[in-house]
């Protein structure tokens, strides 16, 4: 680490590169469940993330502020949260205003994910507004993009954002519509070495996180593969299927 560079930077910005740094060619596992699914809840939310630090991951990604907090009082293991709620005016629902974030914030998040895609958003403000806003009230408060297209992640290294993730590649009508996931995307990304950029978004095999490694990513997320058993007990049985029918 080059000592001049970040001897002019805030404890906050100084903090959040070490949380980025330490990040670095790690697996983070999303804990998530929705209150449809049998897992839902902070209590199971908790012990998916302590299983996941024995595990060796190096950070979790959890909604709701109820998890966040759950999990933080928890674990040692640095957070990325967010807040997924619908808006009647808006498709975007990845902590989609300030109100989300501050939640988000107060929960104890090191990071807080957002939708950086150019879905139009709650209220109709423009996402460099929303910046704007976030910056203004959580000044200190890294900022992971979440982005779907190349054009989303090069605009929200424009605006300075912290991270870039491509968590919504495949999600907005507009992106890359497929089931392996899109390595391209990470890869052009980090091809312009100016933001870290995380992979993420139908991760299934270890085989595919090293893939994105490879291609540049500065650490992978995996959630479904590892923490919905629902998702991965049908993969099994859709396979026993495929293979004994045919």
């Amino acid at each position: 680490m080059n000592s001049d560079k970040y001897s002019s930077l805030g404890t906050g910005e100084l903090m959040n590169n070490t949380l980025i740094t330490n990040l670095k060619s790690g697996l983070i596992v999303s804990c998530q469940a929705l209150k449809e699914e049998p897992l839902f809840g902070s209590e199971h939310m908790v012990s998916m993330a302590l299983a996941a630090e024995e595990g060796g991951a190096v950070g979790i990604r959890a909604n709701t502020p109820n998890d966040i907090s759950a999990i933080k009082n928890r674990s040692s293991l640095p957070v990325i949260g967010l807040y997924k709620k619908h808006y009647s005016d808006s498709d975007v629902y990845i902590t989609p205003t300030i109100q989300e974030v501050m939640e988000v914030v107060e929960a104890g998040a090191d990071f807080v994910a957002i939708d950086c895609t150019r879905q139009k958003r709650p209220q109709g403000i423009s996402l460099q507004q929303f910046i704007h806003q976030i910056r203004y009230r959580f000044p200190t408060t890294a900022i992971v993009a979440d982005i779907s297209t190349f054009e989303e992640g090069v605009a929200a290294m424009d605006l300075g954002l912290d991270v870039i993730s491509t968590t919504m590649s495949g999600y907005t009508p507009y992106s890359k519509q497929q089931e392996e996931p899109d390595i391209d995307l990470v890869s052009r990304l980090s091809a312009l070495h100016r933001t870290p950029v995380l992979a993420e978004g139908r991760i299934s095999t270890p085989e595919q996180c090293v893939a994105c490694l490879h291609a540049g990513a500065h650490a992978v997320v995996v959630g479904t593969a590892i923490t919905r058993p629902q998702e991965i007990t049908r993969r099994f049985v859709n396979a026993i299927h495929a293979g004994t029918q045919a």
